[in-house]
């Protein structure tokens, strides 16, 4: 039996007209598909019928399949001479275990490719009318993750404001929604000015898109007050003061 090869694919942030013609390919070659719970239904559909599309549930806070056992779907897959194409949110290499997995196979002696996918707080900020990067605003961009893994402590984001304070950086926050309180307290404690504008982006790119503007000092209470729940992007930053509503605060929804 020939052996078959696992690919690792971007779906993006939900909108299916964001796939790249590359992911599009590889989701209709595949004969068996295991797909995160952030990729829409719609972007499942360009799959054939004829295969054999596994649900392995990832999603903050909700209760998710075993890293493990996906890896181990994977290879017996590919072994038995399967396509698999490995479905994620946004990109497999920001914030999706990509790395991880590719490690994993590499060491199984499966074939293993990658295709980008636009990840979601790029998705957020252009939902806004804003670029991550200025050259007047923001010399640069910092993606970072507000879950800390398992006995870790997570980022120094003292440092981090200090830094993002300095260098003029836009910073953007995957998975921070249930930890913006401590979040927004230690990048104040850091430095980072409370008047700096914020903007939290729900369901980025998808029709029930939310989203919130405010300033960092702000932060927990707007997420609060507008029921702003995962998936979340936060972003802080200059940036987000080219928001036409930043002044009016309120939330808007958007399609």
């Amino acid at each position: 039996m020939n052996p078959g090869k696992v690919t690792l694919v971007g779906a993006g942030p939900g909108d299916p007209e964001l796939l790249t013609l590359k992911a599009l390919k590889a989701i209709q070659a595949a004969t068996v598909l295991l797909v995160d719970d952030l990729v829409s239904p719609e972007i499942v559909a360009h799959a054939s019928p004829t295969a054999r599309i596994v649900h392995v549930g990832k999603r903050g806070g909700c209760k998710s399949t075993p890293q493990a056992f996906i890896e181990k779907l994977m290879v017996m897959a590919a072994r038995e001479g399967e396509r698999v194409v490995r479905l994620k949110g946004g990109d497999p290499f920001i914030f999706g275990r990509g790395g991880e997995e590719m490690a994993h196979l590499r060491e199984a002696g499966i074939e293993v490719d990658v295709v980008n996918g636009i990840t979601a707080g790029l998705a957020a900020v252009t939902s806004l009318g804003v670029a991550l990067t200025h050259r007047e605003h923001a010399h640069g961009v910092v993606f970072v993750t507000g879950h800390a893994s398992a006995g870790s402590d997570g980022l120094d984001w003292r440092a981090l404001a200090a830094t993002a304070r300095d260098a003029k950086l836009t910073l953007v926050i995957y998975m921070g929604v249930s930890g913006a309180s401590r979040i927004q307290q230690e990048l104040l404690a850091g430095g980072l000015p409370g008047e700096t504008p914020v903007a939290i982006v729900q369901r980025a790119s998808l029709p029930g898109q939310r989203q919130a503007v405010g300033t960092l000092a702000a932060l927990a209470g707007t997420i609060e007050r507008e029921a702003i729940a995962s998936p979340s992007v936060i972003v802080i930053g200059d940036v987000i003061r080219g928001v036409a509503t930043l002044a009016e605060v309120p939330l808007r929804r958007v399609g």
